[in-house]
């Protein structure tokens, strides 16, 4: 019997990471719902045990064996020291321990030949969910033809953000369609109805923030395997759901039917048909990334290409915390007895 805390419980990403872990193998955990302020004592459920938002007091973390970190980057850094010293596991959610020395940044569904987690490796950082989506793809197409090059714009949604950004982008949608004031607390920009590579100087909110971490995470899978990845991030006035428009050159002429075999299988959903091109809603409640494929117009010859364009779509909050869930799974092996080691 493992016990699992979940800091951050009542995000939107604590909450998906809840249904995931309750889905899994982990489901019969003893689990510890961790937050601040207004979620303190709300009662909430994973698997079959009701439980309820605790403060994370001195003695928090004392016989947790993996610690999820999902909530804002400040939270993280002013606990998860606690966390390692009582011998728990951590699984870094929130960006804030990127830079540490020593993580590791993983993606179980990805083949790698990085050195595994060990004792002494300070926490688990599980792959963005963009960078995931985008190495899926990469890793099914190198194993049949060498890429030269390859480009992404990545559209991300509100819930990228926060719930706080997601309240805004509604606000604002409502107030300019009753020709109010727009409200620019979390933007300091007209989210709604516009598409933006940038947001206001006072912004709270920050894309720039996850194009590099994107590029950081999609780096760490790819070891030199891949090409460099050229990528550009646009919020998109949506609340859920990443979505990518892909551009790939390959190093000689493939056959349509064995690209899409390659983009077809394990965690990727190849749609056929233009009238079920992925979108942001349908990948919504999906744990495969939806792909659609489509050779470089103009072609000598349609049966094959060299080029790729790939619209593709993920739900990025579920692929977040089901990799997450996965890390955890693969930790497991320095934990055989259930007990902090």
């Amino acid at each position: 019997m493992y016990k699992i805390a979940i800091v951050g419980a009542s995000t939107l990403l604590g909450k998906e990471l809840k249904e995931a872990l309750s889905d899994s193998t982990l489901a019969a955990a003893r689990f510890v719902l961790l937050d601040e302020n207004e979620a303190l004592g709300q009662l909430d459920q994973v698997g079959d045990e009701v439980t309820f938002v605790q403060s994370i007091g001195p003695d928090a973390f004392e016989g947790v064996d993996f610690t999820f970190f999902c909530g804002g980057a400040e939270l993280t850094r002013k606990h998860w020291k606690k966390a390692l010293v009582a011998g728990s596991s951590v699984l870094d959610l929130s960006g804030a321990l990127d830079l540490e020395a020593g993580v590791l940044v993983r993606a179980p569904w990805i083949g790698s030949d990085a050195a595994s987690a060990d004792l002494f490796t300070p926490a688990i950082i599980p792959a963005h969910s963009a960078a995931l989506a985008l190495a899926l793809i990469m890793e099914r197409l190198h194993q049949h033809v060498p890429l030269r090059t390859a480009a992404a714009t990545l559209l991300v949604p509100a819930s990228e953000l926060g719930r706080a950004a997601m309240d805004e982008l509604h606000q604002q949608t409502v107030n300019l369609l009753s020709f109010q004031t727009l409200p620019r607390a979390i933007y300091n920009a007209q989210a709604a109805y516009n598409l933006l590579s940038g947001l206001g100087e006072n912004a709270v909110a920050n894309i720039t923030g996850v194009e590099a971490r994107v590029r950081r995470h999609f780096s760490s899978l790819a070891e030199n395997r891949w090409p460099s990845l050229a990528l550009q991030v646009i919020l998109a006035p949506v609340f859920h759901g990443h979505t990518f428009s892909i551009a790939i050159d390959l190093e000689r002429p493939v056959e349509i039917a064995t690209l899409e075999d390659a983009l077809s299988g394990d965690h990727l959903d190849l749609v056929l048909e233009d009238t079920d091109s992925p979108s942001n809603l349908a990948a919504t409640g999906q744990s495969d990334v939806l792909i659609r494929l489509r050779p470089e117009p103009g072609a000598r010859n349609p049966s094959e290409s060299s080029r790729l364009w790939i619209w593709a779509a993920s739900d990025n909050l579920r692929l977040y915390a089901l990799n997450a869930v996965e890390c955890a799974l693969d930790l497991r092996r320095l934990r055989p007895q259930g007990t902090v080691q």
